[in-house]
């Protein structure tokens, strides 16, 4: 009876343990520490992200030979901008395209045209980074016609 009953305890656990697997990747718990977003300033310039991107309410130097359109960041969304997907933007950039520009200007194949710069920019560095772009966002809803019915 005891030989059972250890059975069954250890197919249980094997069960439980092979269920936890399906949550490996989630991103419950994700928290990076507060930034500093005029170190996110500086450190859009030291990384020269300035020269494919522009912010509404931002200068930045001109860069020689450069034409629009840049990608902007920041202005009028219908969505939050999730800290998340901040972070995501920058350390992955082929997740999500940006929308409403030519294919060529933010993609070779399908793939973003923005360098990866994981091996080149510390934690730190990307913190500071989204809170700088993180305030330049602002929500808002987008007009719905609704119908009234008699």
């Amino acid at each position: 009876m005891n030989i059972r009953l250890f059975l069954l305890v250890l197919l249980t656990s094997l069960a439980a343990l092979g269920g936890c697997e399906a949550d490996r990747m989630s991103e419950k718990g994700f928290s990076l520490p507060p930034g500093d977003a005029m170190r996110g300033r500086e450190a859009f310039l030291y990384m020269h992200c300035y020269e494919c991107h522009s912010i509404d309410g931002e200068s930045f130097p001109k860069v020689p030979g450069a034409e629009p359109p840049f990608v902007e960041l920041g202005g009028k969304v219908s969505s939050v901008k999730t800290y998340g997907e901040l972070v995501t933007a920058i350390i992955n950039p082929s997740h999500k395209l940006a929308e409403g520009y030519p294919v060529d200007t933010v993609s070779n194949d399908g793939t973003s045209r923005m360098p990866v710069y994981n091996g080149y920019m510390t934690v730190q560095e990307l913190i500071d980074i989204v809170m700088f772009l993180q305030p330049h966002y602002e929500v808002y809803v987008p007009p719905y016609d609704y119908r009234i019915y008699p």
